[in-house]
């Protein structure tokens, strides 16, 4: 028998004999809990404010390499 074979097995049998982690609760969609909404809203904002800026200095920098602005230093 090859491993691969013994170890899809051993994790078929794991999956019936056990439940999942991440469904130990079900979560109430009628009261969110509003500090993870918060918190996830607040960070896409700030990883999308920095996606910008940081495009905008790549698109600076590629005009001032290439000659077609110039230099602000």
């Amino acid at each position: 028998m090859t491993f691969s074979r013994s170890l899809s097995r051993y994790v078929s049998f794991n999956k019936a004999g056990s439940r999942s982690f991440f469904t130990s609760s079900k979560s109430d969609i009628g009261n969110p809990k509003w500090l993870r909404v918060g918190l996830s809203f607040g960070t896409t904002v700030f990883l999308w404010a920095l996606l910008f800026k940081q495009h905008s200095a790549d698109v600076h920098e590629y005009r001032v390499k290439n000659g077609l602005e110039p230099s602000s230093t």
